[in-house]
């Protein structure tokens, strides 16, 4: 088989694969739209300055710990970075990269 038959039928696989199983992505692109919709929120929150996590909830009406989870999700892509500590808690910032 060629390289260009393999690729084809590779291809054909693929949209086989992704039409039986229409529902799971379709949930999945849900799922990463509400995650980038929240991250979104989080930035905004953090735009004025360093934040703590209960901070952060309270401007983005978000339960603290989704917060923590997504922030934490965040300083793993460099998204975020922490800056300090105001009393027990972190606070976070946006980093230069998540601000463009």
């Amino acid at each position: 088989m060629s390289d260009k038959e393999a690729a084809k039928k590779r291809t054909q696989m693929l949209k086989d694969l992704r039409a039986e199983r229409s529902e799971t992505v379709e949930r999945t692109q849900e799922r990463i739209k509400e995650q980038q919709r929240i991250r979104k929120q989080l930035g905004e929150a953090m735009k004025d300055g360093p934040k703590t996590v209960p901070e952060i909830a309270e401007a983005a009406g978000l339960p603290p710990d989704q917060v923590l989870w997504h922030i934490t999700a965040m300083k793993k892509y460099d998204l975020v970075r922490e800056v300090g500590m105001e009393g027990e808690y972190y606070q976070y910032a946006l980093t230069k990269e998540s601000n463009k």
